[in-house]
């Protein structure tokens, strides 16, 4: 739709670019101007009806809490996040809502940033499919999105002023893609642009972001929206294609609009620009219908998050527990349950589960006793050894213990990152403490980030990592913990065994303003399968009550764009279950060092015991490209790839070999380029071997192969200091000859 703007005042249109106050947009009556709601967030409608913040600390109207993107992004399962983006969009139409923020599709570069819980992954494919799955879903329903944080928001250390230092190959593999493929696959109805600056300069007004990328590259025609408050500099911003500040200025970025016009300085272009894609969002303005589904909403959020549970270790089938005897229940968590994070995502949610509660109700269908006992309490505790020593005489008279363990509020939050990966002292003692007396011990994890396994895991039998699992996570847990849901989870990140380990870890959170990107394309697992270090579960992995098989995998190339793979999955086991085909791609062929293996698709097959279902995937030319700085395009490199089938990334359990063409690059010479390119260039490198060998006698051309480790030495040095050295030997007309060959252009040019 076309919107007539031609009757609005410059005022009028400058106004239309910022905020009326928190969350609203400004209206122009007598132009027939709604005003639109924007609110939080990811997994979950927060709209406020007081006091209006961005960081949860005012209380907002009750909605449903879903599962936050930590645990959606281990379902592997886009129809989890499609499901999930449905009923958001439905409450947010039940609450007059226009514009949801979210989801979240940041890259989980540290496993300390503190809001890890909105982010699906340490992979941009993986985090791409399922943002762009919530997206379609929820715009079908009626809301816009607005994906966030664009980009590089990768921690919250100084997040308003820290400058994320990227190569620009490492942006467009790793901290671009989810963006990408939710802007061309769901067509956004905004992007965020984030707080963080990009290479010195602020998201909120960086043209390269919003302009040559975004609009440009990938072909977004929605609007930009600022994070609230991340506007530095209003004027620029609307020069760099940031359409929306939110929240407003009280008039005073307006008039600077204004006054950047009228003195020249800002192109009314560029403000007609913005102004129509804000008016394309009031389309989007809808009246609140007071109305949703609150018991159907909660039933949909607890199959959600047993769908996202990964069973990371389950010795001698400690899990599914038996219906007989008795279960010790520990740990505060079982009554206290922390089911999402802190900050713009908090949520009042409609119910509550708790853990305790639910697992009493399984249990009581069979007869089985249940004891309680809370192990340690959330905070500061001068109880702490008679909490433990009542845990453990618990634990002794049950036949298995289950102790709820995790992260509180206070150690994990938007607005600030974690120093370590460790659980509590207590809860680590406590845990030790019970495998020490209990039959079988099972850990039930709560944490929005990674967090180590190290001092207690080979203690226990099996643990469970649940993430955040939104309002009806306690009674999913119990579910899984009876067999009544099959676990099907995978993890979305690698869990290393030390936090030195990570990529990250000697660039992170930066100093002085600004934090290097040091590791570039080596982001999680990329680094852990690249160096091949141990981790203690890597990227991918995730178990199950049943058994799978990967058999039959065929590789075919369709074209010079396009590979087909199809493999075969079968349930080897005696229970239904969900089973995840993880196709890999390895290569190192190219000039750019590239990952050990990267993951190019990926699907979850529901199987019945028995059953076996084949399963096929196309592969397009980006599965095998790097991004070239040099070329600014996407290159497939000729040579030899690997297609592998992984159980996980560190597991693989079929491969095939196929071998692309590739891209035919041909690249111009200049004197800067080196000599070792000069006799690589297609063209130029043989005309230059056809020159030497016929100016050189026999003798001559057997001494230059016998030293050819004296090309070596110097294959490396730009063609201008190699041709000093040797007293400039090379006519000039001869070498701007070659330069034009190397262009394509006749050599006698």
């Amino acid at each position: 739709m076309t919107h007539d703007i031609s009757t609005l005042t410059l005022e009028q249109k400058a106004s239309l670019l910022s905020g009326q106050d928190f969350w609203m947009t400004k209206a122009i009556d007598e132009a027939g101007i709604p005003a639109i709601m924007l609110t939080d967030g990811p997994h979950g409608v927060r709209k406020q009806d007081g006091a209006a913040d961005h960081l949860g600390i005012n209380g907002a109207l009750p909605s449903t809490c879903f599962p936050p993107a930590a645990a959606v992004g281990s379902s592997w399962d886009p129809e989890v996040a499609a499901q999930l983006g449905a009923a958001v969009g439905r409450e947010a139409l039940a609450l007059g809502v226009s514009v949801v923020l979210g989801p979240g599709v940041n890259i989980k570069r540290s496993p300390l940033c503190g809001r890890n819980f909105e982010y699906y992954s340490e992979d941009p494919l993986l985090s791409g499919v399922l943002g762009a799955a919530h997206v379609a879903a929820m715009q079908e329903v009626g809301p816009g999105a607005s994906v966030k944080h664009f980009a590089a928001n990768n921690q919250e250390h100084e997040r308003m002023r820290i400058s994320a230092d990227v190569d620009e190959r490492t942006l467009r593999e790793i901290y671009l893609p989810a963006f990408e493929r939710v802007v061309k696959e769901s067509a956004p109805a905004t992007v965020m642009a984030s707080y963080n600056k990009v290479n010195g300069v602020y998201a909120s007004h960086n043209p390269w972001l919003l302009t040559d990328v975004l609009r440009g590259d990938w072909g977004f025609e929605g609007a930009v929206v600022s994070d609230w408050g991340a506007v530095s500099d209003r004027v620029a911003g609307v020069a760099a294609g940031m359409d929306l500040e939110m929240p407003g200025s009280g008039g005073t970025t307006d008039q600077q609009i204004v006054d950047a016009v009228r003195s020249g300085r800002l192109s009314e272009d560029a403000v007609d620009t913005a102004v129509r894609r804000v008016l394309a969002l009031t389309e989007l303005s809808r009246e609140a219908t007071g109305e949703f589904d609150v018991d159907a909403h909660h039933a949909l959020a607890r199959t959600l998050a047993a769908d996202s549970v990964v069973l990371l270790k389950n010795d001698d089938d400690a899990l599914p527990i038996r219906p007989t005897g008795r279960i010790a229940v520990i740990g505060a968590f079982a009554l206290e349950p922390r089911f999402q994070g802190g900050g713009s995502s908090h949520l009042n949610p409609t119910r509550v589960d708790v853990p305790l509660d639910s697992i009493r109700e399984r249990a009581a269908e069979h007869g089985i006793a249940v004891e309680h006992a809370s192990g340690f309490a959330l905070g500061e505790d001068p109880e702490t050894d008679a909490r433990r020593a009542e845990a453990v005489e618990v634990a002794s008279r049950a036949d298995v213990a289950i102790v709820f363990a995790g992260l509180s509020d206070s150690e994990e939050s938007e607005g600030f990152d974690r120093t370590h990966l460790d659980l509590p002292r207590t809860q680590i003692d406590l845990i030790r403490a019970v495998a020490a007396t209990s039959a079988r011990t099972v850990v039930v994890l709560s944490n929005g980030g990674v967090v180590s396994l190290e001092g207690w895991h080979d203690d226990v039998d099996a643990v469970l990592e649940g993430w955040l699992l939104g309002q009806a996570g306690g009674a999913a847990i119990a579910d899984v913990l009876f067999g009544v849901v099959n676990p099907s989870g995978h993890l979305a990140e690698t869990i290393p065994l030390k936090l030195q380990d990570n990529p990250s870890w000697n660039n992170f959170p930066g100093e002085q303003g600004h934090v290097r990107y040091g590791e570039g394309v080596m982001v999680g697992y990329r680094h852990y399968e690249t160096a091949g270090a141990a981790v203690r579960y890597p990227f991918g992995h995730g178990l199950s009550y049943t058994s799978f098989r990967t058999t039959k995998l065929d590789v075919a190339s369709m074209s010079d764009d396009s590979v087909r793979v199809s493999v075969t999955a079968e349930n080897t086991g005696s229970v239904a279950g969900k089973h995840v085909v993880q196709v890999y791609v390895a290569s190192q062929a190219g000039p750019v060092r590239r990952p050990a293996r990267e993951l190019r698709a990926f699907t979850k097959v529901a199987l019945e015991p028995g059953e076996s279902r084949t399963v096929e995937f196309e592969l397009d030319r980006r599965a095998f490209a790097y991004w070239d700085i040099e070329l600014s395009t996407w290159v497939v490199p000729a040579g030899d790839y690997a297609i592998q089938i992984g159980e996980n990334v560190s597991d693989i359990v079929a491969e095939e070999s196929i071998t692309l063409t590739g891209d035919t690059i041909v690249r111009v010479l200049t004197l800067d380029s080196t000599v070792g390119e000069w006799f690589a260039h297609p063209t130029v490198g043989p005309a230059i071997m056809q020159g030497l060998a016929g100016g050189m006698s026999a003798e001559q051309s057997a001494e230059a192969e016998a030293n050819s480790d004296a090309l070596r030495m110097v294959e490396s040095m730009p063609m201008q200091q190699f041709l000093a050295f040797i007293g400039n030997a090379i006519p000039t007309e001869t070498l701007e000859q070659l330069m034009a060959l190397s262009a394509g252009e006749p050599a006698n040019a």
